[in-house]
């Protein structure tokens, strides 16, 4: 099911109608003075515009934003597309976007893709109809032809990607450090003493994170003499039920890992239910570490070992770059790549051997 939604800068209480005629004829005053008061025209006194914005707030009146946006040429709202809207790590974003555009007046309006490139485009044709001022997505799983955002660049639309994003496109992204974060995750588990490490990676090996991920992993590897067994490597959804299938295809091996550093929490948490189920303590008999620090992995049992990806953070800086790309007049502002430092959250579940 497609998912939009359309979120308020403020609170968004019924407003009553009032007019324009309403409060000239409450002052006493022609509807041209109330009209340049609420727009702030340098030609009407200060006292005046505070008289018509009290009586406007207490009749409940709002200006049109219609008409706004036609003069000013902006409609004050910015398109924003996630694959999906039921995970922490997407809905924390758009709480660090609103963080930002709440103070400058813009409003969010909100699609999910449901990680299909034709959702994708489809919402960006629906935002660009609604007459955003602009739009930050997140790619699709399925995305892989990008020629839909060469057309807002042709058509001088700004655009900010982050998280999932391509750099070939010419555009400005926001992302984590996904290559680090992997090593540094992988690098713990060496540093526990696991040798035979095993790793679930996404099965859309364009995207940038799941690429990022699994060479940060390969060089930890690499640099620490440790080898990369082929058998080790599972590609799936990273949902919980390919943590699930993926534990379950590396302990019918002959020789099972001693760790799994699982691309997503959720292929973590799918892992953990199997080996449970199998008898097979965490972490004395293997060692887990999840990635994007997604809010249920400090309460399960054994708490889980992650890479922070501090996605508020992620969110305020899309948000700053929009609107710097939104106010620029400087054309090189509009190819900025910026990346965040992701930090590895050490808990129970990666203390491999110890009880």
């Amino acid at each position: 099911m497609k998912l939009s939604f359309y979120i308020c800068a403020n609170d968004c209480p019924m407003l009553k109608k009032a007019t324009i005629n309403d409060l000239a004829k409450e002052l006493n005053v022609t509807a041209s003075t109330i009209s340049r008061a609420l727009n702030d025209n340098p030609r009407i006194s200060d006292e005046t515009k505070r008289l018509v914005k009290e009586a406007a707030k207490r009749a409940g009146y709002r200006l049109n934003g219609v008409a706004s946006a036609l003069r000013s040429g902006r409609t004050y709202t910015i398109g924003v597309i996630v694959p999906t809207a039921d995970r922490s790590f997407f809905s924390s974003i758009v709480r660090g976007i609103e963080d930002i555009t709440n103070k400058t007046g813009y409003n969010l309006m909100i699609c999910q893709s449901n990680d299909s490139n034709k959702s994708e485009i489809e919402d960006i044709n629906a935002l660009l109809r609604a007459q955003v001022d602009g739009i930050v997505l997140s790619l699709a799983k399925e995305t892989s032809d990008y020629r839909h955002f060469e057309d807002l660049r042709e058509r001088g639309v700004p655009l900010v990607l982050f998280d999932r994003v391509t750099y070939k496109a010419g555009i400005s992204t926001v992302t984590v450090d996904d290559y680090r974060g992997a090593y540094k995750a992988t690098e713990h588990l060496i540093e526990q003493g696991c040798r035979r490490i095993a790793t679930f990676m996404g099965e859309h090996p364009h995207i940038n994170i799941y690429k990022e991920r699994f060479r940060g992993f390969k060089d930890a590897l690499s640099d620490y003499g440790v080898p990369l067994y082929e058998e080790y490597v599972h590609k799936s959804s990273l949902g919980i039920d390919g943590g699930r299938e993926g534990a379950a295809m590396l302990w019918a091996l002959p020789q099972p890992p001693e760790a799994i550093f699982c691309q997503s929490d959720f292929s973590a948490l799918g892992a953990m239910q199997y080996l449970k189920s199998q008898n097979l303590r965490i972490p004395q008999d293997v060692a887990l570490v999840g990635f994007a620090n997604e809010p249920f992995t400090e309460f399960i049992e054994p708490a889980l070992t992650t890479v922070d990806q501090h996605p508020i953070d992620m969110g305020q800086t899309v948000a700053k770059l929009f609107l710097e790309q939104l106010e620029a007049d400087d054309a090189s502002v509009l190819n900025k790549n910026i990346t965040l430092n992701a930090d590895l959250v050490v808990r129970q579940s990666s203390l491999f051997g110890k009880t």
